[in-house]
C-alpha cells in the first residue's frame, strides 16, 4: 500500500490566503482540498445597520479586481426596492462602466497571471522579459479598461462615482470624446489578444460542467437576465437561494455553493460563452472561430481564449455607446415612493461569473441582514472537481510536477485565487507499506 499526501501550505500574491492538500491512496484519488483560510471580512455584518444607499460604496471595497460587479449587484437591488428601473442613456453608461471592468480584469488575468503557464515561464516578470511586446500590450490594455473606469467611476480602483439609481454625475461629452481614441486603439490590441492566446497550446482535457449564467434576452450580460444553466434551469434572479445552497467545509474558511440536490457547477467566462454565444458581436464571433472555439467550450485551458473574445466585445460595447452618448438630463433616477420593506435581491456577471446580493430591509431602508455570494464561492467545489481529475491523471507524475499541475488548474478559473500560485511552499508527505 502506497499513500502520498501532498500540501500546499501557503499561497502569496492572491487576494485571499489558500492551501491545497491531496492524498493519495495506492493510485486512488481519496481526498482533494483546496484550503481557503483567510480570516472572514464580516462585509455583511458592516452592512447591518447602514442605510440601503451606502450598500454600493462599502460593498466596492469587497474586491479591488472588480468592484463594479458589486456596486451594480446592490444598486439593482436596493433599485427594486425603490421600485425603479433604470434605463436609456444611464442604463448605457452602467454597460460602459462594467466594460472597462472587464477589459481591465480580464486582461490582468490574461497577461501576468496565465499566459506564463502556458509558455513555459515561472512569472509574468520573466515573460517580460523574453516576450516584452506581449506584455506591453497586455499593460497597454489594461489602462484602457482602467481608463473607463476613472472617467465613469471617478477613479480605476473602488469607483466613488456609482449611487442607487445611476451616478453622482455624467461624464461631459468632452470626456467621451477624449476617451474614443483609447477604446479604438483597444479594439486592435483585443484582436491581437484573440490571436496571441490562439496560439497558445492547450492540455487535451474537457469536463462536463453544469454552465450557470445570466441570460438576457437581446444583450451579452453584465447587469441584467434570468438564470440559466446548461442542463435546463430556468429562473429568475430572486430564486437563486431555491436552487443553490451554502454549505460550510471543515478545511475552509470560503463556503461551497451547491446546486440544491445536486452537486457543483460552473460560473465564469465558459459559462457565459456557453449560453450567450449567439449574442455576441458578429466580430467577437469571428475570431472566435478563428481562433478554434467551438460555441460551448469544455477545456478549462482553453478559458483564457474566452476571456479574450470577452474582452473584444466589451471594447466594441464601449465603443458603441461612446458614440451614441448623449448626456442625460439628471445622473440618477429618484423614487417617488419611500423604500420598501422585505428582501430584495440581484445578480450581476462579475468578470469571474455571477455575483448575487440580497438584503433585509427594515423601515426606513435600513440594512437588517446581507448575503453576498461571489462567483469565487460558487466556483470552489468545481475547481477541487477538476483538480480530481488532474490528480487522476497524473499520478505517475512527482510531487513537483503534480503540485505544478494542479496550480495550473486552479488558475484556469479564478483570477482571486490563481494569482498566487506562481510561488508556493510545497511538503511533500510520503509513506509506503
Amino acid at each position: 500500500m502506497t499513500e502520498r499526501s501532498i500540501h500546499v501550505d501557503y499561497v502569496a500574491r492572491v487576494e485571499g490566503e489558500g492551501a491545497l492538500r491531496v492524498k493519495l491512496h495506492d493510485r486512488t484519488v481519496e481526498k482533494v482540498e483546496l484550503r481557503i483560510f483567510e480570516p472572514p471580512r464580516f462585509f455583511e455584518a458592516f452592512l447591518r445597520g447602514r442605510r440601503y444607499d451606502e450598500a454600493p460604496d462599502i460593498t466596492a471595497r469587497i474586491c479591488g479586481i472588480c468592484p463594479v460587479a458589486y456596486q451594480m449587484s446592490a444598486c439593482h437591488a436596493m433599485e427594486k426596492a425603490l421600485g425603479i428601473r433604470v434605463g436609456g442613456t444611464l442604463r448605457e453608461l452602467r454597460r460602459l462602466l462594467y466594460c472597462g471592468e472587464w477589459i481591465e480584469s480580464h486582461t490582468l488575468h490574461m497577461y501576468l497571471l496565465h499566459a506564463p503557464d502556458f509558455l513555459g515561464f515561472p512569472d509574468a516578470i520573466a515573460l517580460a522579459k523574453e516576450q516584452p511586446e506581449a506584455v506591453r500590450r497586455g499593460l497597454e490594455l489594461k489602462k484602457i479598461g482602467n481608463a473607463i473606469m476613472r472617467v465613469l467611476g471617478g477613479r480605476e480602483i473602488h469607483p466613488i462615482n456609482v449611487r442607487v439609481g445611476g451616478f453622482y454625475r455624467c461624464p461631459t461629452p468632452e470626456e467621451m470624446v477624449a476617451l474614443r481614441p483609447q477604446v479604438e486603439r483597444a479594439m486592435g490590441l483585443a484582436e491581437e489578444t484573440v490571436r496571441f492566446m490562439a496560439g497558445l497550446t492547450f492540455p487535451d482535457f474537457e469536463e462536463d460542467y453544469e454552465f450557470v449564467a445570466l441570460r438576457g434576452p437581446e444583450e451579452y450580460p453584465f447587469n441584467e437576465g434570468e438564470i440559466r444553466s446548461s442542463r435546463g434551469l430556468r429562473i429568475p434572479q430572486e430564486k437563486f437561494e431555491e436552487q443553490f445552497e451554502e454549505v460550510q467545509v471543515p478545511y475552509s474558511n470560503a463556503y461551497h455553493v451547491i446546486r440544491k440536490g445536486g452537486g457543483s457547477f460552473l460560473v465564469g467566462p465558459l459559462a457565459r460563452y456557453a449560453i450567450n454565444h449567439d449574442l455576441l458581436t458578429p466580430r467577437a464571433k469571428a475570431l472566435a472561430r478563428e481562433a478554434g472555439l467551438r460555441e460551448v467550450e469544455r477545456n478549462p485551458y482553453r478559458s483564457i481564449l474566452v476571456r479574450a473574445v470577452e474582452v473584444l466585445f466589451a471594447c466594441e460595447e464601449s465603443l458603441r455607446i461612446i458614440d451614441g452618448y448623449r448626456p442625460p438630463e439628471v445622473p440618477w433616477v429618484a423614487s417617488d415612493t419611500p423604500i420598501a420593506v422585505g428582501d430584495f435581491s440581484a445578480v450581476t456577471e462579475a468578470p469571474r461569473g455571477m455575483l448575487y446580493h440580497r438584503y433585509k430591509l427594515g423601515t426606513g431602508g435600513m440594512i437588517q441582514e446581507a448575503r453576498i455570494v461571489a462567483p469565487t464561492t460558487q466556483n470552489q467545489l468545481r475547481i477541487e472537481d477538476d483538480l480530481r481529475d488532474v490528480v487522476a491523471r497524473g499520478l505517475d507524475m512527482d510531487d513537483a510536477h503534480l503540485a505544478d499541475a494542479c496550480e495550473k488548474a486552479i488558475r484556469n478559473h479564478d483570477p482571486c485565487i490563481s494569482c498566487a500560485t506562481h510561488f508556493l511552499r510545497l511538503e511533500v508527505d510520503r509513506r509506503e507499506e
